[in-house]
């Protein structure tokens, strides 16, 4: 239920002051019953108009004078300001739901989040850091309203529904998370996700292990267990504390100004077709390219020498600062 806003709040007080001061007037000045002077104020400032409960002395007529002077004003203020409050309400949402439509509409080459729990708010407020484009789809309505608190756009429905997913625009989406607790949820995201956008990226979360290989038949190029990871990752800070630290911080971007960063080398390219050091990157931006995933079959070739030719359609592991990484996107376009 939506807590009524501060404005409302005041002018309640003073009707609830209003009705108050009426009973206490008729109690005092007519020796009323308290149900009959309450009936007598309410039909004062409601102008109801049923007649007297009892004759009024003239006393009690310049009373009832002044409180319909003041009662009937404070009420119809009251009521004005209750009724406009829902009303905005309302429409508030309505327009909120139009305006995000919209912007989601726009959207091109995003990213679609399916899921707010607490993996799926720490996608989304990477994804915000970096700039990236996306749209959460989540089913409970606490945790949509979380996401559209936090700034970022959100449709509230099954992630596993065709339309749901056609709303968030996944025909022109570059990539899709399957963030659910539940790897059957997870395992239909994916083939529904596969079917509507063959050339989509599709990543999903998996709960029991088991499952890994049933994701990626349904479509997932990349399945993440949070257990396993979580433990590889744990072993390895243990072992290799300075490593894992220092492989922390240029993931998330902090304290450094580096970034691993991938660029695909597009077809046109002034790099394709020449070697690392006809292309000069690290001479001409200063960028370090640790790895080269081939675009056919895909091979991942790891500190690559000086004579390893960029192909259209590879991969470039590209390590250096945000606007080196920005050169290299242009190089590769």
């Amino acid at each position: 239920m939506m807590s009524l806003p501060r404005r409302v709040l005041p002018a309640l007080y003073v009707l609830a002051t209003i009705i108050g001061s009426g009973v206490a007037g008729y109690m005092v000045i007519e020796h009323w019953s308290f149900i009959d002077a309450l009936y007598m104020t309410i039909l004062t400032i409601t102008t109801v108009g049923y007649g007297e409960v009892h004759t009024l002395s003239q006393t009690g007529k310049v009373f009832s004078v002044v409180l319909m002077i003041g009662g009937v004003g404070g009420a119809l203020y009251t009521l004005s300001l209750f009724i406009q409050y829902l009303l905005e309400g309302q429409f508030g949402i309505n327009l909120r739901r139009r305006r995000m439509k919209t912007e989601i509409a726009k959207l091109k080459e995003h990213f679609i989040l399916c899921g707010y729990g607490r993996m799926g708010q720490e996608i989304a407020h990477t994804f915000n850091d970096e700039g990236i484009p996306f749209v959460v789809i989540e089913n409970s309505q606490e945790s949509a309203a979380r996401a559209g608190e936090d700034g970022y756009l959100c449709l509230q429905g099954d992630a596993t529904n065709d339309e749901v997913l056609k709303s968030a625009g996944i025909e022109r989406a570059r990539g899709i998370i399957a963030a659910l607790g539940n790897d059957a949820d997870n395992l239909y995201i994916c083939l529904t996700a596969r079917s509507l956008n063959s050339k989509l990226r599709i990543i999903s979360r998996v709960v029991e292990n088991a499952s890994i290989d049933k994701l990626k038949k349904a479509g997932a190029d990349y399945v993440f267990s949070p257990e396993k990871i979580g433990g590889i990752h744990l072993a390895s800070a243990a072992l290799r504390p300075t490593v894992m630290s220092f492989l922390d911080t240029i993931m998330r971007g902090q304290h450094l100004n580096l970034l691993l960063d991938e660029v695909v080398v597009q077809q046109n390219s002034a790099l394709a077709g020449k070697t690392l050091k006809e292309a000069e990157i690290s001479k001409n931006i200063g960028i370090v390219i640790p790895a080269i995933k081939s675009a056919d079959p895909g091979k991942l070739t790891f500190n690559p020498s000086s004579d390893s030719v960029i192909h259209p359609g590879d991969t470039l592991i590209g390590f250096g600062n945000p606007e080196q990484l920005k050169q290299l996107r242009k190089m590769c376009s």
